[in-house]
């Protein structure tokens, strides 16, 4: 894998995992469920049987099979079902108040073939969410096969399932760290895997765009400027704009700002740092550009964005965190 592990960690670290709602599925055909966007990471483990995931914005169903791995970055909307086109019912109906840290069972009766999935939501602070993060794709999956080339997470889901099973005193908590660790190794095995093509993860494995990505995730707060940037990648200016828009999906210094204002919004919520005192953590040398790009990233000046988050809830903070 070309990309440095140390931009993994940059891409997970800021996360802040705090919770799981995990569940095992029983269902069998006919069957299907619509579950609504989420403000978490979402993963499906096929144990046993098949089915089919539609998204509104993908091009035609997923067929998942006993032995992959489906994951959600995003928590984005989707219908499971044994069948593509089978109609649902909402999740909020089988599964409702899905409270971070519970653990529940579904069973769908029918006369067809049965499915058994591991389903979990990953809770994790929306606002810490870096730029790169959420330029992952709504979805990916890890079938059997390559699942079967990474033993450490093969053998983290057969737990899972024994862990579950077996009922073991403190089962519950040992299958929470299970789906996090879950999380963390399949993003790893989906960078190491050139077979996942999408743009984004095309710039984590590519040598010279990595390595600014891991100036820009760790070092923001230096006076970065294109022509800097460029020789971090040991790459000419043009050939290093060029290359990182068409993997990035954004310049590189529109994407200096995203990770400057990521950092900038979670210390205006997290600390009572004066403005200008972020305003320097976040490499901004002027209070002024800082109030103006702040306002311009999210909508609001530095000063009304602390007071919002003093008074709202944490929906609105990952609402706000996906702008």
């Amino acid at each position: 894998m070309e990309c440095d592990g140390d931009l993994l960690s940059e891409l997970l670290a800021p996360l802040r995992l705090h919770g799981v709602f995990h569940s095992r599925w029983s269902a069998r055909a006919p069957w299907g469920v619509a579950g609504e966007s989420e403000h978490c990471a979402i993963l499906h483990y096929v144990q046993e049987g098949e089915c089919t995931v539609e998204l509104p914005e993908a091009a035609g169903p997923i067929r998942l099979r006993a032995g992959d791995l489906a994951v959600f970055p995003h928590g984005s909307a989707h219908r499971l079902a044994d069948r593509p086109g089978r109609p649902t019912v909402p999740l909020s109906e089988l599964l409702p108040g899905r409270r971070p840290g519970a653990v529940r069972t579904v069973e769908i009766d029918g006369p067809g073939p049965a499915t058994t999935m591991l389903c979990g939501g990953l809770h994790y602070d929306g606002t810490a969410a870096a730029p790169l993060y959420r330029a992952l794709p709504s979805v990916f999956v890890l079938d059997r096969a390559v699942l079967e080339g990474q033993p450490l997470l093969a053998g983290t889901l057969r737990g899972l399932t024994c862990e579950w099973a077996d009922g073991e005193p403190g089962a519950g908590l040992v299958a929470l760290r299970a789906f996090e660790l879950t999380f963390v190794l399949a993003l790893r095995a989906v960078l190491s895997e050139p077979a996942y093509g999408e743009p984004v993860l095309r710039a984590l494995r590519h040598p010279a765009i990595s390595r600014a990505l891991l100036a820009v995730h760790g070092r923001f707060a230096e006076p970065w400027t294109l022509e800097s940037l460029a020789a971090e990648a040991g790459l000419s200016r043009s050939a290093f704009a060029a290359t990182f828009r068409d993997l990035v999906g954004e310049t590189p210094m529109r994407h200096l700002t995203g990770r400057r204002m990521q950092e900038a919004a979670r210390l205006l919520t997290e600390t009572t740092l004066a403005q200008n005192r972020i305003s320097e953590r976040v490499g901004y040398r002027s209070g002024v550009g800082f109030h103006l790009a702040f306002r311009t990233w999210c909508g609001q000046t530095p000063g009304e964005y602390r007071r919002s988050r003093r008074s709202q809830g944490p929906a609105r903070t990952a609402a706000l965190s996906r702008s």
